[in-house]
Parts: structure tokens; sequence; C-alpha cells
């Protein structure tokens, strides 16, 4: 933001810091911190760590008071603006008031529509200084995914695929094990901490049986919330005994079929997992349907992991915002081998899937590709 004070350049990098605590935890709400400054003095931090729990403008206002500080007449900095609504907590606005706050800086407006603003008119209306926008472009960032959703009410999307430099998942055998490197594994598995839910195609299932899990390379502090797994499936192939199915996540596995789905493979699916029943387009499950459907059930975030047929639906139907590529340096070579991206493709240039702001990292001997994609909506 233009004219904005080194001290709050610098103090808005720590809130957003704080911020980031929060990751893979806050689902359906925000990423959020928050500091407290008085005569140049941090007298308090506080980060949201989960739905239900308190946000972090109070955190930071309990934190304050619990080391023997008074907030009244300080300065809040806050990654998103204070909510003002009551929810599953009261709203913030009447915390920040009730503390005397005397000036609260934020970074970004609440992009809700129905609240955008409206804290703040509350704040200044009681007397309180407000500025807005600092380092708005990097809390925005940060919230991708929750910003997206609560304006479309459709989960973010973003692909992902472990590949050899020309472009195989699998040997045509349908051999993938292990394709990458332990650090591209690590930061896979990273991914998946930060989204709520995780979809395959029922042919990873019946070729790979995978778990679908997050598993943190260390133990944590704090309960990672369990990762919610979709199968879709058009005609209910999945195995009765596939780890989806069950493992201790299993109440946590949604397989997708369609009415093409024989009836006796329908009553044996719903013994074992949740079945959702989708409308069909071209035979399959209706891709947009979905995705309206997830975030009726407040998925906000959501990683396509595979397999190709299922990365080229979402990748050529333009229904993916980000793309996460780890290129391995092998060849596998043939045409029988499983490609990443399959699909009818593109037929012409204009049809061409197209990245915005590629960045490219080394993992190892791998490399990382990271990118936005041009939408259809």
């Amino acid at each position: 933001m233009g004219g904005s004070a080194p001290s709050d350049i610098s103090l808005m990098k720590l809130a957003l810091r704080l911020a980031r605590r929060g990751y893979g935890r806050t689902s359906p709400n925000p990423m959020v911190g928050s500091v407290i400054v008085r005569k140049g003095r941090i007298i308090g931090r506080g980060w949201h760590h989960g739905a239900g729990q308190p946000h972090a403008e109070v955190e930071a206002i309990n934190d304050a008071r619990q080391h023997g500080f008074d907030p009244r007449g300080a300065t809040l900095y806050v990654t998103l603006e204070p909510c003002c609504t009551h929810g599953r907590t009261p709203p913030c606005t009447e915390a920040i008031l009730a503390a005397g706050i005397g000036r609260v800086v934020v970074a970004a407006t609440d992009p809700n529509p129905a609240h955008a603003g409206r804290g703040f008119t509350i704040l200044r209306s009681a007397g309180v200084e407000v500025a807005v926008g600092v380092l708005a472009g990097e809390s925005a960032a940060l919230n991708a995914a929750f910003n997206h959703w609560i304006v479309h009410r459709t989960p973010w999307v973003v692909v992902k695929a472990a590949l050899t430099l020309d472009g195989k998942i699998a040997t045509r055998i349908g051999e993938s094990k292990w394709i990458t490197g332990p650090s591209a594994r690590a930061t896979a598995m990273f991914l998946r901490q930060g989204v709520d839910a995780i979809l395959v195609g029922v042919n990873t299932v019946l070729s790979d049986d995978p778990g679908l899990t997050y598993r943190p390379a260390r133990p944590q502090a704090i309960k990672q919330p369990a990762l919610r797994r979709f199968v879709l499936d058009s005609r209910g192939r999945t195995p009765l005994h596939s780890r989806v199915a069950t493992d201790e996540f299993a109440s946590l596995t949604t397989v997708v079929v369609t009415d093409q789905i024989p009836r006796p493979r329908l009553r044996a699916l719903e013994r074992k997992v949740v079945v959702w029943v989708a409308p069909a387009r071209d035979g399959r499950v209706d891709l947009p349907w979905l995705l309206a459907r997830l975030g009726q059930e407040s998925v906000t975030s959501l990683l396509v992991e595979g397999g190709g047929q299922l990365l080229g639906a979402f990748l050529m139907a333009g229904l993916a915002h980000r793309l996460a590529f780890f290129f391995a340096p092998k060849i596998i070579g043939g045409r029988a081998a499983v490609p990443a991206v399959a699909g009818r493709g593109a037929r012409d240039w204009r049809e061409v899937v197209r990245l915005k702001n590629p960045v490219w990292k080394s993992l190892g001997e791998d490399l990382w590709l990271t990118a936005g994609l041009e939408m259809s909506e």
C-alpha cells in the first residue's frame, strides 16, 4: 500500500506469519493473524486456531491481558477485516471496542459481499482510526481458497500430479511408485495438509489402492483435522476391501456414482462408505454438479490427484484454479504408458490450457511447477 509506514508493513508481516500457523486447521474459516502494539512495543499476538475457536483479534487481546498489558489505546494489526456478525463466536468488532483499541490496521477487506466493509464502518463510527490495505495482496493469496468459496460457494481446485519428463504417471503395466523423490513427496503431503478434501478417479483406487491420508513427517502438537476423500466412480467399481473403504477413516470416504450403478452394488457400497448419486454428463459424473455439492458441504479447497482422465477433465473444462506438477528426471516412453493428462485433449491452440505466473522450484533431483490456470467461469 502506497504511503504505509515501514512499521505498519513489518508488523503486518508478523501478523501474516502468525496467520500461517493455522494452515490446514481453520477451514471453513480463513487463516488470520493479529498483533497489538502500544508505544512501539508488541504487547499481544494471536492467530485463529480453528472454526469455533476465538478469532485472531480476540486471541491477541487475551494474550496482552494475560501478560499484564492493558490494550486500551493500542494499535491492533490484523490480516483480515474484523467480523461484525454473530457466528460460532461473537463479533470481533465488539471485542475491539470493549478493549478500547484506538487504531486498527487491516490487510484485506472481508471477501464476503454481505459483510465487506461493515466492520470498518462500525469501528469508525465508534471513533476508532482504521487503515486498510497494508499487504492486502499477501493476505488475499494466503486465503485464496476461502476467498473463492465464500463468493462462489464452490471449492478452490488444485490439480496435482507426479510425472516423468515425458509426461507419464505410470508404466505400461501400471507401476507408479515412486516417480519422485522424498522431498517432492513431502511437499505433496504438505499440499494435502492445506486442503479440505482429496479427489481421485476409481482407476487410481483400482490400480494403486491408495490411502489418501495426510501423513506428517513429524508428530504435531496440534492434531490435524482428518482429510475427506472422494472417489469418482460412475458404475460403483470401488472394491469393498480397498483401503478407502476399510481403514479407520472410511467414514470420511465418499464414492460418487451415477444411476449407471447396479442397485445391489449401490447397497453394498453404502454399507461401507458414504455414497452420492450424481447426474451424469457423457456417461461420467457431472463435475460442475460435484463442485456445487462440495461447496454446500463446506469443502473450501479440493486437491485433485488423478488419474490422467480426471486431471484432463478438470483442466480441459477450465474447472481448476492452480496446478502443482512434480517432474522427475526420468523417462518412461511408449504410447501405452499412462499420461498425466488424458481425455480428449485440445483440438487446436485455442483450446490449449494456459498457465499463469508459473514458478519452478528444485526439490532434490525433482522440479516442482506451480501456476495459476485460466478459468472458464
